[in-house]
């Protein structure tokens, strides 16, 4: 296998620093970097589409949650890690295309929920299918124990960083 720009990166810090322990930037470098390739064909992908990846986190975050696929705007906040104010706006301008509609919780009347419409439900399916044919294409290097192995390890990551 060919290397990579970390791999340049790693042998230069070896000869400048031989006394440390770089091996992490390994990791790191090479999430950081396929993070960047990964937003990029997100959005390269849903362009044909004629959405943002906001969007589709938004719309998807709705879709995964089955009949009558609805949440609150807390619940949708959490689910797409965005503030306040970010999900107002993003739900003013969805609403405006006519893909969510907000109506008052009858359980709480002080409060909202974001439901999506018809033609929002149909946007998310084919959004779905485009990520995932994205997402197939840049791990198709990867056999499935690998991906499996992968996320695996990803996920011990993304736990620990949560407890630190």
């Amino acid at each position: 296998m060919d290397g990579d720009t970390v791999d340049q990166l790693m042998d230069d810090w070896k000869r400048e620093h031989p006394d440390l322990d770089t091996s992490g930037l390994g990791v790191t470098s090479r999430i950081s970097l396929l993070s960047k390739v990964m937003a990029r064909e997100d959005k390269r992908a849903l362009a044909a589409l004629h959405l943002a990846p906001w969007a589709c986190d938004v719309l998807l975050a709705l879709r995964r949650q089955g009949p009558p696929y609805e949440l609150t705007p807390t619940d949708l906040r959490n689910a797409t890690l965005l503030t306040s104010g970010a999900m107002t706006t993003r739900l003013d301008r969805l609403e405006e295309a006519g893909l969510v509609r907000r109506s008052l919780d009858s359980d709480d009347r002080r409060s909202f929920i974001v439901s999506l419409t018809d033609e929002g439900r149909q946007l998310a399916d084919r959004a779905l299918t485009a990520r995932l044919r994205m997402v197939d294409r840049l791990l198709a290097p990867l056999c499935g124990d690998e991906r499996e192995a992968a996320a695996g390890l990803l996920r011990k990551l993304l736990i620990k960083s949560r407890h630190d």
